[in-house]
């Protein structure tokens, strides 16, 4: 018997309660893979939009420092293959607060509004006494439940004076949306919690989603430097199914006048307006990308592109340090579970492009770092399969909460604690829903294990198969290559039994696309 157990037991002897000694019932109520603290840990979970994870230096960047984030993988575990189960904002969000994949959770695509009635990790952890809490973007639709305080961006959000939603109305804001959600963040940590709880507060950014707007602080870093490109900018797209070549997202032909700043932002004020165009002169620019052409104008959008995406994540890696200082400098961090993700991956360039959606590499790919003092070892590396869908069960576990059965991922406390299950999941399952939409990607589920992906446009009934230890940038599907007819028969079993597993089966998961008059 455990020492969790020992402890009840003994509780039960003595004729007491956990109640009654004002002990946390979750402590006591289930066997828990998570050994329980003296005090239950706080969590925070830091998250971005849109942040690729070759986009920090923790990860290996070619492109960027972030020398706070990395701050979160140095302490902690960084996740070399955490992946999202549908590459798109809403989603993402949906799954993680659920433990569902879309097809369960109401929200398949961003056009839904997310069902708050429905159960979700956050009420459980109420339940279990914690005080929950919610700054920044929400992207749901309705309004968020399950929290003690809330102030949430309204849909996307701007990145300059943002007004945020709260239960007592829309308060208005002046200033850099990145700074602003930090002020109110730590402002709950400092003044508005409840010192005597345990706390989750999901400290959500904006940034650096779309059109990627500089705070005041960086509109000018970068201005001397050439960014690297990647090596598949210039990527034809052959070898691979029609669907690669009807998209549009590409830097060359859909990034527009917002994204390249030939445009101002509308809502700045009239200081914030004069030191942006102090930055982007919009006829100057016009004027220099005039004569340029072919690979010289994608090169220059392509500059114009990352410089702004990585300005933004250089206010989010500040404001992320401001909150570390804030936990050592109080004394919370020794038990303060801190963790940085972001809803998916993002192309930098990488195959021409920009945006997610996709299940190749760029965009399944999640930033996932977590730093547990006296749990997890510093600087270790996590290389197993791993998903947004596992958050929840993490969460409830790292609280010692009860996790519901109809959760669909997997605690990752054993894995943070340094250890892998012998029954780990071997390969994870993809489904990306909205198409026709913007960004034009078809519609596809998939499997992917360490090795292989396999991809199925089920709208026009192609395949994709990459083998990933040979061609780790998926320039050439092998689906129809002969050598590996039984690595697509294997792995065709393996995507029917992932569906039937997570029931997504049937033709009423795969939600048909909306009418078009």
């Amino acid at each position: 018997m455990n020492q969790k157990m020992n402890r009840s037991r003994f509780l039960q002897i003595a004729g007491l309660s956990a109640a009654s000694l004002g002990l946390p019932r979750s402590l006591y109520a289930r066997e828990s893979t998570a050994a329980a603290p003296k005090q239950r840990p706080n969590i925070i979970f830091i998250f971005t939009d849109d942040h690729a994870s070759h986009a920090i230096s923790a990860y290996g960047s070619k492109i960027n420092q972030t020398p706070n984030l990395d701050r979160i993988a140095d302490g902690g575990m960084r996740f070399d293959n955490c992946f999202c189960t549908n590459s798109i904002c809403a989603p993402s969000r949906a799954v993680i607060l659920t433990g569902k994949h879309s097809h369960l959770n109401s929200v398949p695509t961003n056009r839904e509004t997310f069902d708050g009635a429905q159960q979700t990790f956050p009420k459980l952890l109420r339940q279990a006494g914690y005080q929950t809490a919610i700054v920044g973007k929400w992207h749901l639709k309705s309004d968020p439940t399950g929290f003690d305080f809330w102030n949430v961006l309204i849909g996307q959000g701007p990145y300059y004076n943002p007004p945020l939603k709260t239960p007592e109305g829309v308060v208005k804001h002046t200033g850099y949306t990145t700074d602003i959600l930090t002020d109110v963040a730590l402002d709950w940590l400092k003044n508005k919690r409840d010192s005597q709880k345990p706390f989750m507060l999901m400290y959500q950014h904006k940034a650096p989603h779309r059109n990627w707007q500089p705070g005041p602080g960086y509109l000018h870093m970068y201005d001397d430097q050439t960014i690297p490109e990647p090596d598949t900018l210039f990527d034809d797209y052959a070898n691979r199914t029609s669907a690669a070549k009807t998209q549009e997202m590409t830097v060359e032909r859909h990034l527009n006048d917002n994204d390249l700043k030939l445009i101002p932002p509308k809502n700045l004020t009239p200081e914030q307006l004069e030191a942006w165009n102090k930055a982007y002169d919009p006829k100057n620019e016009a004027f220099r990308t005039a004569g340029l052409q072919g690979k010289d104008l994608v090169r220059w959008k392509y500059q114009r592109y990352m410089k702004d995406y990585l300005r933004c994540i250089a206010s989010v890696d500040e404001n992320v340090g401001r909150v570390l200082d804030y936990l050592d400098q109080s004394g919370l961090a020794d038990n303060t579970v801190v963790i940085y993700s972001s809803d998916q991956g993002f192309y930098l360039g990488d195959h021409g492009w920009f945006d997610k959606r996709w299940m190749y590499e760029e965009s399944l790919r999640m930033p996932f770092m977590v730093r547990w003092p006296g749990v997890t070892a510093p600087g270790a590396v996590n290389t197993d399969l791993v998903q947004n869908l596992d958050f929840a069960e993490t969460f409830l576990d790292i609280a010692s909460a009860d996790i519901p059965s109809g959760m669909q991922g997997r605690s990752l406390v054993p894995l943070l604690q340094g250890r892998t299950p012998s029954d780990w999941r071997q390969s994870i399952y993809y489904h990306y829903f909205e198409f026709p939409a913007v960004h034009s990607v078809q519609r596809h589920y998939g499997v992917r294990t360490q090795r292989h992906k396999l991809i199925h446009y089920y709208l026009i009934d192609e395949w994709e198969l990459f083998d990933l230890q040979a061609d780790p940038h998926e320039l050439k599907s092998v689906y129809n290559d002969p050598a590996y007819a039984d690595t697509v028969r294997r792995l065709k079993a393996e995507l029917h039994r992932l569906r039937v597993q997570y029931k997504a089966t049937g033709d009423q998961n795969l939600f048909p696309p909306p009418k078009t008059e």
